[in-house]
């Protein structure tokens, strides 16, 4: 697809205003949450539910939503997809239970899935090779400014108008967005006459919602008890199922042959292990300035903010580094810093030192500016541009996968040496410790759990060497041909 300069931008920043749009809503949400249970008057369970709600549905529709795209079009499903989550925004700030918000939360997710799968397929389809890491780059600052605006409007918001303003807030911006896409996205893209797969979405949906409520609810549960065992052992049976499934259907919700693309295979299982890592960095403070320091959520909040901030700057100029120098040797470069950053924090003491804290994060904010976006050019431009959707709602659902295990990993490596009771207070900032003991034992746990996620960085600054190394062997085996080539032309 070709676009003329102005409008590719334009295409650019209506694909992008979805990101920032989901991105507001789910950080706006969890602010908002205790004056929204207090409304409703419901229990901390099922206001919890209301989060984890969705965020299952808009992971377990994102595969499904990238094939619809690679079947019907770009345009019908992100079109499609934003008008549901602007539907469900709206219903949700007229709820009147908190099961009825449930509902409606699932299907502002389902919107959320239906728009975010297809919208990096738009980018990739607008714009050539040399400026794909800079439009990927600032899609992905969108997240980030949302999720300093989120924070920030929500406090403003239910102060001044209650809980409900927090939904209605985002609605004007969506319906810009709605209007806007359908003016400046075009449909003259090559559509596959395929059937839907629905087996598949069946088999693979139950068996992510089974291992997404498990890694919700398994803390609290019990992780060896029988409904987080039965509920894993279902994840394990459909997923299962949904494998023999896809090699013997004809149309298959994910084609399987994707993952012989090793750059694109390689690509899936740096997203992986990289947000595993880099989705522990929050709570892990969050427990540390809160739980351990008992620090109020705002001062606690100002000091994280240096994990977000630089990154305004540097998806940008990530991006067009990744055009310029190439994205293999950028995933390098920012996940050697990211190990130095995770390295650095793993060094808290009892006593707040601002500097230990907001140092690192910097450092880490730098990096991930420089390696995120990309990773993001690598993976999706490795499948061939008529499976884009597919490529789009697998990366996308890896990349929630890595962030939900991050939670739970987080939480686990600390309850090795901390018991779960004084953990689980510490998460939500009520942790009361009779002894300063205690309190040491908490602190010691954190700066071990750092350390252990640095290996998740490592596995991915492997797999992104691996895939450098390759990158090298093309260029210097397509140089030797055109050598060849020149010689053989001056014989």
């Amino acid at each position: 697809m070709t676009q003329s300069y102005s409008h590719k931008w334009i295409i650019l920043l209506v694909v992008t205003l979805v990101s920032f749009i989901t991105n507001v809503d789910s950080t706006i949400v969890i602010i908002g949450l205790p004056k929204l249970m207090q409304g409703l008057n419901i229990s901390i369970e099922t206001g919890l539910l209301s989060i984890t709600s969705y965020i299952i549905a808009s992971t377990v529709l994102l595969l499904p939503a990238g094939r619809w795209a690679d079947i019907i079009g770009t345009k019908k499903v992100f079109l499609l997809g934003f008008c549901i989550f602007t539907i469900g925004t709206v219903l949700c700030g007229f709820a009147t239970s908190g099961s009825v918000l449930i509902l409606y939360r699932v299907i502002q997710g389902t919107g959320a899935a239906l728009a975010l799968a297809t919208a990096t397929p738009i980018i990739l389809k607008t714009f050539p090779e040399n400026q794909l890491g800079l439009a990927l780059g600032i899609n992905a600052t969108s997240w980030v400014i949302g999720a300093l605006i989120g924070p920030v409007a929500g406090g403003a918001l239910i102060g001044s108008y209650g809980w409900r303003s927090i939904f209605f807030v985002t609605v004007p911006f969506a319906l810009i967005g709605i209007i806007g896409a359908a003016i400046v996205l075009k449909e003259n893209e090559t559509l596959k006459k395929t059937k839907t797969d629905w087996l598949g979405i069946l088999t693979f949906g139950l068996g992510l919602s089974a291992l997404m409520v498990v890694l919700s609810n398994g803390q609290s549960w019990g992780w060896a008890s029988a409904p987080a065992l039965e509920l894993l052992a279902a994840a394990i049976v459909l997923w299962s199922v949904f494998l023999v499934i896809e090699l013997r259907i004809q149309h298959p919700l994910f084609d399987l042959r994707l993952f012989l693309y090793r750059r694109y295979s390689i690509g899936l299982g740096i997203t992986f292990s990289y947000c595993v890592a880099y989705f522990s960095i929050t709570l892990l403070l969050s427990i540390y300035l809160q739980g351990a320091l008992h620090l109020n959520a705002m001062s606690a909040s100002l000091l994280m903010i240096s994990l977000s901030v630089p990154q305004l700057i540097m998806g940008p100029i990530g991006g067009k580094l990744a055009d310029h120098f190439g994205a293999e040797r950028m995933i390098v470069i920012g996940l050697v810093f990211l190990m130095i950053g995770m390295f650095s924090l793993g060094h808290l003491g009892s006593q707040l030192n601002r500097l230990f804290v907001v140092i690192p994060l910097v450092i880490m904010s730098v990096a991930n500016g420089i390696a995120w976006p990309s990773i993001a050019k690598t993976v999706l431009s490795a499948a061939p541009q008529e499976q884009a959707g597919s490529a789009s709602g697998m990366f996308y659902t890896i990349y929630n996968l890595g962030r939900a295990l991050s939670q739970t990993l987080a939480i686990l490596v600390i309850e090795i040496t901390v018991p779960p009771a004084i953990v689980t207070k510490a998460i939500v900032g009520m942790a009361d410790f009779a002894n300063f003991q205690a309190n040491e034992d908490l602190i010691r746990s954190i700066d071990s759990s750092f350390y252990f996620f640095i290996i998740f960085f490592a596995v991915a600054l492997l797999l992104g060497l691996i895939l450098l190394y390759q990158k090298q062997k093309e260029i210097l085996k397509n140089k030797r041909k055109r050598e060849i080539c020149i010689y053989n032309q001056t014989e």
